[in-house]
């Protein structure tokens, strides 16, 4: 790609969002990048599609749950790699391999088979995803639905693991879990009202 060609897409893409960097990265999942810059330069607002396996894998978690991972990938781990939101899922990009290991150790661990993780969609080698428009401040909503919350901003972005992943979805998971220490209300249990005590 020429240093002109670069230019022109660096002008065009929000401060807060995807950088040119970012932008080559994502287009390095694809058969043809210069094609996937050539668009974005035309169309910083357009959305693609791309191929996991490559450059990336995805991990697809519910919106609610997957900011409960992301909060916990940031508050007490490493951080994240880019994440975006689409229609209703938040997409958390991740190491190639990642959506073929997740599930196992999701399974070993026993919490794919519990109600206490909803079910992460994982897209590896000959799925595809919806990538964001690098065009937009992270955060900022498209009429797509598409948008980022952590942009890519280097050619060589850290991407999570499986076991990463998994850590956050643990954890996730038991944040969201209530512990009461009391037990449950018995259905024909006779209440009491102690405020008229003597």
């Amino acid at each position: 790609m020429s240093s002109t060609r670069e230019e022109t897409v660096a002008d065009r893409f929000d401060v807060s969002g995807v950088t040119p960097d970012g932008a080559a990265w994502l287009a390095s999942a694809g058969a043809y990048p210069r094609s996937t810059l050539a668009l974005w330069d035309e169309r910083p607002d357009a959305p693609v599609v791309l191929p996991c396996g490559t450059a990336f894998d995805v991990v697809g978690a519910p919106a609610i749950f997957g900011r409960r991972m992301l909060d916990r990938l940031w508050d007490e781990g490493p951080g994240s790699g880019p994440v975006a939101a689409f229609r209703g899922r938040m997409l958390l990009f991740a190491a190639p391999g990642t959506a073929q290991r997740l599930p196992a150790l999701l399974h070993w661990e026993e919490f794919g088979r519990t109600k206490a993780i909803p079910p992460l969609l994982c897209h590896g080698t000959g799925d595809a995803v919806t990538v964001p428009a690098p065009m937009g401040a992270a955060g900022s909503g498209t009429p797509s639905g598409c948008r980022w919350l952590v942009a890519p901003d280097t050619r060589h972005p850290w991407l999570p693991g499986p076991e990463v992943l998994l850590w956050a979805a643990v954890r996730a998971a038991r944040a969201a879990v209530r512990i009461s220490i009391f037990p449950p209300a018995e259905q024909d249990a006779k209440v009491y009202d102690v405020s008229r005590r003597r």
